[in-house]
């Protein structure tokens, strides 16, 4: 599928991303791919259409019905269902469709997307305006909340979509309708000089995105005055609430820092607020620094994600630790019971990660998009692909989670759906597109930034094809092969050294091989034929990991973590109680077989321990009673997935 021209508008489909060029085949998250296919995106699609009983309602392709009805003969049966922002949750899933329909062809599949897509067209106003929550229900009401109304958030998500479809398929409608769209916000806030910024940010990274696609450097300059205006007018929420008088949620737009507008973004150096809306905002920030060469923005993004990362960061990846606001809280403050660490913050995480390694090639940014993805992100779903997590807490105990009334919102199992649904096509548009963070390119030098088994077509420019083999995450072994389209291929292969990994080797056809090894990752730069492989082990030995210790929730606490995954111990492998147990300090940690059929497949880690007698009574003066045990631990991701028992991540260790 080649660059193809839209009519009538001059913009022009960009190159293909790696998700079309690397197959994945490895059994981990080639499994994940068919589940996405296969189970997921048909279960969202229902979903959607609200045709999964017993589930929360959607009401999300019935609200596109009724704009195209109003928009057609000035009325419509029924009202507006759901969120102010329930149309992302059809963009996300077009999103992780387009990226699937790259991997392999699906007719019933495209014809559903192009039939959703024909129904967006039609609920798009001549001027090319498109949300559906305005269209039937507050038509006289457009630009005027930006704060709380998310006009610029759905239409960010759409435009994400219809570039991935574009890319993915050659098919440009929906390209068509966004770009019409963004021409309309355009011509709003460009060209008629209207004020405001984005409540929920999000449009800035896909702008970037339909730059990149389109070449139309209107939709940088539109990108860049989102972010370059916000927190200028750090009373933009609170003015616009008084002007307009009008309300979604109640917000009186005055808490600057949940919404990141108290300063302007470079002057931000700590990260607040709404937790997704953060990463969003910061994605596009690094993304517009790496097209612009804007220094100060790089470094606002450097200190920003050192600042999650180093202080406000759970030991899964997960970030948010407040149900109020959903938002970050203090430096080190991290509960484990009560944390909110909501699936769509991690893969935020990861986008901003992504663009960071952009900006920087350094490991540290792909450690962390590593450590949110195996264990928080793949923890949001369940495993069968029809149950989901928007809360991913690091204690789970039945009775309170999901009961008592500072615990509701972290649920013990998962639910069918939700009605804030942004978490469950959040994750099956990153998993479908995995392959976008596995590899980077940048001009003859490959990165290979997550350790995931698939063949890369590296094209003509790099001379072939490189194929990787690994049962990563749980086996140690990562195994490069070649295939040139001629005698060799010349290129500079870096691989990521994870910070993990205390001892990483790497051997060329099974001699050990000199790298220029510079900030996590190994430079290997030469020619290589189809003879040539490259083997690298990593130091997959589990080990005991401590939190900083002004993290008073994990004070006197391990954790335990092998290779890339954290573990937990869940009940069903405990006696049905984790409360009374206690690592040994000092303790073995033993790494068990490969469990096929246990979890869909997992290796447990057995730690020696200790189990504490119950009391007699709430308090005593009587010393608790210690008795060895073995602890078996499972990982994190798989929990929650054999009904409803105790969790924890983090236990007390004790000579």
């Amino acid at each position: 599928m080649g660059c193809g021209i839209i009519t009538g508008g001059g913009y022009v489909v960009g190159d293909l991303k790696f998700v079309d060029r690397f197959e994945v085949t490895d059994s981990f998250f080639g499994k994940y791919e068919k589940l996405v296919r296969e189970v997921v995106l048909p279960y969202q699609e229902n979903a959607l259409n609200d045709r999964i009983e017993g589930a929360e309602k959607s009401h999300c392709i019935e609200n596109f019905r009724m704009a195209a009805e109003k928009l057609r003969t000035g009325k419509c049966d029924g009202e507006f269902y759901g969120m102010v922002f329930q149309d992302s949750d059809a963009a996300k899933w077009l999103e992780g469709a387009a990226y699937t329909l790259a991997q392999k062809k699906d007719a019933e599949l495209e014809r559903k997307c192009d039939e959703l897509i024909d129904l967006i067209g039609e609920a798009q106003h001549e001027d090319g305006y498109l949300n559906t929550y305005f269209t039937v229900k507050e038509p006289d009401k457009r630009w005027t909340n930006l704060h709380e109304a998310h006009e610029l958030y759905c239409a960010g998500h759409m435009i994400e979509a219809a570039v991935a479809y574009a890319e993915c398929t050659g098919k440009t409608k929906l390209l068509e309708i966004m770009c019409r769209m963004a021409d309309h916000i355009y011509r709003h806030f460009i060209e008629e000089g209207a004020e405001g910024y984005p409540g929920h940010p999000e449009i800035e990274l896909a702008l970037m995105r339909l730059y990149r696609c389109t070449g139309n450097e209107r939709y940088k300059e539109l990108s860049l005055h989102f972010i370059n205006v916000r927190g200028v007018n750090s009373d933009y929420f609170a003015q616009e609430r008084q002007k307009y008088k009008w309300s979604v949620w109640g917000s009186t737009g005055d808490d600057k820092e949940y919404a990141q507008n108290a300063a302007p973004v470079r002057m931000q150096t700590k990260a607040v607020g709404h937790a997704v809306r953060a990463v969003y905002l910061y994605t596009g920030m690094a993304d517009a620094a790496g097209e612009t060469g804007d220094e100060a923005l790089r470094e606002a993004c450097k200190t920003l994600w050192n600042n999650i990362t180093q202080c406000q960061m759970y030991v899964t990846g997960a970030i948010g630790s407040a149900y109020e606001g959903e938002a970050f809280t203090k430096d080190y403050h991290l509960p484990n019971d009560t944390a909110y660490a909501e699936t769509c913050a991690a893969i935020g995480l990861i986008f901003f990660s992504n663009r960071m390694l952009y900006l920087e090639r350094d490991g540290k940014y792909a450690d962390v998009m590593e450590r949110a993805l195996y264990n928080c992100v793949l923890a949001g779903m369940q495993l069968d692909g029809t149950r989901f997590f928007y809360v991913n807490p690091l204690e789970a105990l039945p009775g309170i989670s999901g009961e008592a009334k500072t615990h509701r919102h972290a649920l013990p199992v998962r639910p069918k759906w939700f009605a804030c649904a942004c978490c469950p096509p959040n994750v099956a548009r990153l998993i479908s597109s995995i392959a976008d963070y596995a590899w980077h390119e940048e001009g003859t030098t490959l990165y290979s930034n997550l350790f995931i088994g698939g063949t890369l077509d590296a094209g003509e420019k790099l001379g072939g094809k490189i194929t990787v083999c690994t049962e990563y995450p749980y086996d140690n072994r990562i195994t490069y092969r070649f295939a040139p389209l001629q005698e060799t291929m010349r290129l500079s292969l870096a691989i990521r050294i994870p910070a993990w990994s205390k001892h990483t080797v790497i051997r060329r056809n099974g001699a050990p091989v000199a790298c220029d090894i510079r900030n996590g990752y190994a430079y290997i730069e030469d020619s290589f034929g189809s003879q040539d492989v490259l083997e690298v082990e990593v130091d997959m030995r589990a080990r005991k990991v401590y939190a900083d210790s002004r993290v008073a929730a994990d004070t006197g606490k391990a954790a335990v973590a092998c290779g890339p995954l954290i573990y937990c111990a869940e009940g069903a492998d405990n006696d049905g109680d984790v409360l009374s147990l206690f690592f040994k300090e000092g303790g073995a940690l033993t790494v068990g077989e490969f469990l096929p059929d246990k979890l869909c497949g997992i290796r447990q880690i057995r730690a020696q321990g200790y189990r504490v007698e119950k009391g007699d009574g709430l308090y005593s003066e009587q010393a608790p009673v210690f008795h060895d045990c073995e602890i078996v631990l499972v990982p994190y991701y798989t929990w929650g997935n054999r009904g409803l028992n105790q969790m924890r991540v983090w236990l007390p260790e004790r000579p």
